[in-house]
């Protein structure tokens, strides 16, 4: 028998809001001395246009580039002389900023997150300095990267008109020509109290806390936000393929069928399905591909979560000799057609179900942990606590859903098709 949701993941949020739009989001827990403060900003590359791609994340590392009263690179010093650790990340939907550090020193990141928020210094020298990192990062995550190049090649085909087309990292010649201005226009309009959750969870207290943030955030003053139109997705109407001839001893494929965005009631049986086909050793593409026919190196499925509808991909990577590409093409066309015509299993659907409780449940064990979980959740559906729910989507899943929704997505005219072909044409 399963154990309530509310009896594993004991999640008690406390809202507040600042007169000028900062959302806070906290949750007190004294079983350790430490907190996990975070700035998450509803920002991310779909908030981008052509000529501006990748300027999402180059601002990520601006942001670590000095502000008022703080100079390039110290506020990572700050916190590590003050036994903690910092870090932030861009993402489709938004960008986050965090620090883990002792309870006693919550005033020292408010008072660093505010500085930046509010003051943060753009200057030419910073940028033509951050601009060349930034190349370097996307040089080595998707130019001269396998898994990079063949998820770039996926999203450009498969998206037309939604930002979701272009990689987080931008486009390399737009990383090239994003000026001082831009970088300036892109801080008034996203950068603001208005656009912005602080999560908050650790050993603190909910009325002090808030003090503390009103001191260093209250005056910021909020952005006048614009209501962004981003073009939307039309429904494909048929099938897409594209190969690229790469430097690689060996073939890549990766097969994606669009799907909902994150809140959809869909997503977590999409996640079963992924999990039935590559979750582990027993299943089924995963038995197939890499034991019986040890046609290639490794297979896995990933299922976007994201705010506008985003893509189930299924990636094999390493196609060994004496295998074709359409013969494993084949073997990952079938077992999605196979969903659609055969019930899957009790102990199949069962063991998919225990899977994706535990990595929920295990990934919940660190007020760190839990606050980027709550972020994601909150920039994705809205919901805060949507992962929880998800939990009971999950249990609540029949084969019956499996299999309607197999036959909703997984449709020739919903499939996009990208193939990495090595240079020497040895399997041709």
């Amino acid at each position: 028998m399963h154990i309530s949701t509310a009896e594993q993941i004991k999640l008690d949020i406390k809202e507040h809001r600042l007169k000028n739009g900062l959302r806070l989001i906290l949750a007190e827990d004294h079983s350790s001395p430490i907190i996990s403060f975070q700035v998450w900003y509803n920002v991310g590359s779909r908030n981008e246009r052509p000529g501006i791609t990748g300027i999402s994340h180059l601002f990520e590392h601006m942001m670590f580039k000095g502000s008022k009263n703080v100079e390039p690179e110290e506020h990572g010093r700050i916190i590590q002389q003050n036994g903690g650790t910092d870090n932030a990340f861009t993402a489709k939907d938004m960008t986050a900023y965090f620090e883990n550090l002792p309870g006693s020193q919550l005033e020292l990141a408010v008072r660093l997150e505010a500085d930046r928020m509010a003051h943060l210094r753009l200057t030419t020298d910073t940028l033509a300095s951050e601009r060349q990192v930034v190349k370097e990062e996307r040089r080595m995550r998707v130019d001269n990267s396998l898994v990079g190049k063949l998820s770039e090649a996926l999203y450009s085909t498969a998206f037309i008109s939604h930002p979701y087309r272009w990689p987080v990292i931008g486009w390399m010649s737009d990383i090239d020509s994003i000026s001082l201005e831009d970088c300036k226009a892109f801080y008034r309009s996203h950068y603001a109290p208005n656009n912005a959750t602080v999560i908050l969870l650790g050993d603190i207290d909910f009325q002090k806390t808030i003090s503390i943030v009103e001191k260093h955030f209250g005056n910021i003053p909020p952005a006048e936000l614009v209501d962004e139109v981003i073009p939307i997705e039309n429904i494909q109407q048929q099938e897409r393929q594209k190969d690229l001839f790469v430097d690689a001893s060996f073939p890549w494929l990766a097969v994606a069928y669009h799907i909902p965005e994150a809140a959809h009631d869909d997503i977590p049986v999409l996640e079963l399905i992924g999990n039935i086909l590559t979750g582990g050793r027993s299943s089924r593409l995963y038995r197939r591909v890499i034991y019986e026919d040890q046609s290639a190196l490794s297979v896995f499925a990933s299922v976007d979560n994201n705010k506008a509808p985003g893509l189930f991909v299924i990636t094999v990577n390493s196609i060994k000799q004496g295998h074709t590409l359409e013969e494993v093409t084949s073997v990952v066309n079938e077992s999605l057609e196979r969903l659609k015509t055969e019930m899957v299993t009790e102990r199949e659907l069962e063991k998919a179900i225990n899977q994706k409780e535990t990595s929920l449940v295990f990934g919940l064990q660190t007020n760190f942990a839990r606050g980027m979980r709550i972020g994601f959740s909150l920039a994705r559906t809205g919901d805060p606590l949507g992962f929880i729910k998800k939990l009971e989507n999950y249990r609540h899943a029949t084969a019956e859903d499996i299999q309607e929704v197999a036959k909703k997505y997984f449709t020739p005219e919903n499939r996009t098709t990208i193939r990495l072909l090595p240079k020497e044409k040895w399997y041709l």
